[in-house]
């Protein structure tokens, strides 16, 4: 597997990359032009999220426009995570460390999913989206996993036995009487998952009744303390991924 080079600037870019010359956007000109001080010839990175890593060198559309040519390839595109990230939404600045360090461990879809203790009111998926694409940039991940509306928790749970037949959901429950999930997860046959965390306030006592009695969901506890749901976020998709996923 070839290794992320992080001493060349990386940008994200929406046109699928065939070798063809790339034209940047103001914002990304700006930041290689002026932020960085980037100068023509210089090399830069660049990934579409299908089509691998590429490196060309840098030139000048104009006064304020770059584009890059002479690409070549850097890093094949590996498989799609099969790990679907289903979370309550959080406030602001805590919602981008969740949905950044989910790019980081190896997601492949998040869903933000509105639970009766939700607190916040509105989800702007295109601020996820961009945190998202953000964090893929910095980390090296030539995966972007994709950003999906937000859902109830009741209509998720009502469709997911239909549209994911194989797929495993894990929920992150303070109530289990053991505190070791590495017991609980071991013993599950590897497949297609899905794990789910809760708000701030936890999930109610009649949703945590409902995930319980569906045949599809396994409920893991996260050791003996209770964690901020930014913070469980970050330990249940390190367990699962040692456990059962790609590490």
């Amino acid at each position: 597997m070839a290794h992320s080079d992080f001493r060349t600037p990386r940008v994200f870019v929406a046109t699928p990359l065939d070798g063809a010359p790339v034209s940047f956007d103001r914002d990304q000109s700006n930041y290689l032009l002026n932020v960085l001080r980037l100068r023509e010839g210089d090399d830069v990175l660049v990934f579409d999220g299908r089509n691998g890593e590429w490196r060309g060198r840098l030139g000048l559309a104009g006064r304020k426009s770059a584009e890059l040519a002479d690409l070549r390839p850097s890093r094949p595109q590996p498989p799609a995570p099969d790990l679907l990230y289903l979370f309550a939404p959080l406030k602001h600045a805590r919602l981008d460390y969740m949905v950044q360090k989910a790019v980081e461990m190896g997601v492949g879809r998040m869903r933000p999913v509105l639970t009766q203790h939700t607190q916040a009111s509105r989800v702007n998926i295109e601020r996820m989206r961009a945190n998202v694409i953000e964090a893929a940039e910095q980390c090296g991940v030539l995966h972007v996993p994709v950003v999906e509306d937000e859902e109830k928790l009741d209509r998720t749970l009502e469709r997911f036995g239909r549209d994911e037949p194989r797929r495993r959901l894990i929920f992150c429950d303070e109530g289990e009487e053991t505190t070791n999930p590495l017991a609980v997860l071991s013993a599950l046959p590897r497949g297609p998952l899905a794990v789910l965390i809760g708000p701030e306030g936890g999930f109610s006592d009649d949703e945590r009744r409902t995930l319980r009695a569906l045949p599809f969901v396994t409920a893991i506890p996260l050791g003996p303390r209770i964690l901020r749901a930014d913070t469980a976020a970050v330990a249940a998709l390190a367990v699962i991924q040692a456990t059962l996923g790609d590490w």
